[in-house]
């Protein structure tokens, strides 16, 4: 249990207690502990109910490994090797029904992903999102659409210890604090 979060209001503990840690065991996650992330992911609001969110998979020792690790930059290689998977997360640009523009179709991914992070947590399993990597490599090696926009990569597995990262990593092993809600939240108008 995380210990050195506050929040200004209660909510609930899953929430509060959810952080990305970047120490896992390098363990094999079999597929039965992997589907339930995706399937909380289903559940997630969209837009329309457009569920425009697509995630692309590869678990360690397969094929598609080691070209999911190469697209990452390599400060993210240096702890992702320990990953039981990687996800790599699109977003559908259009509409379905009608092939429109959706505005939000960012957004309701992102509802998605969050939706994966909170089960994951809740499973005792890591979850780390990153940018770090190269985006245009990872659209033409997985043969993602041009009408997906690519968001992100996640590394999944089961933690492992703080003192097997880079000493500079270690330093960083710990759950973040936020900004207080005077810093994020306005009424009536935008505020700086």
């Amino acid at each position: 249990m995380i210990t050195n979060r506050t929040t200004e209001h209660p909510i609930l503990p899953l929430i509060l207690h959810r952080w990305s840690p970047r120490a896992m065991s390098g363990e094999p996650i079999q597929e039965e502990e992997l589907l339930p992330l995706f399937e909380a992911a289903r559940w997630a609001p969209s837009s329309y109910n457009g569920q425009p969110w697509r995630f692309i998979v590869a678990r360690k020792d397969t094929p598609s490994w080691e070209t999911f690790l190469n697209l990452l930059i390599e400060f993210n290689r240096s702890w992702a090797d320990k990953a039981a998977a990687l996800v790599v997360i699109c977003s559908h640009q259009n509409f379905e029904f009608n092939n429109k523009p959706s505005i939000t179709h960012q957004f309701d991914t992102g509802a998605a992903w969050e939706n994966l992070a909170l089960e994951a947590s809740h499973r005792g399993l890591v979850a780390h999102g990153m940018e770090g990597f190269d985006y245009e490599k990872a659209r033409k090696e997985l043969h993602i659409p041009p009408e997906y926009d690519v968001l992100a990569i996640v590394a999944i597995g089961k933690p492992g210890k703080k003192e097997e990262l880079s000493p500079a990593l270690q330093e960083r092993e710990v759950p973040s604090q936020r900004k207080p809600l005077k810093e994020i939240l306005f009424e009536g108008e935008f505020k700086e």
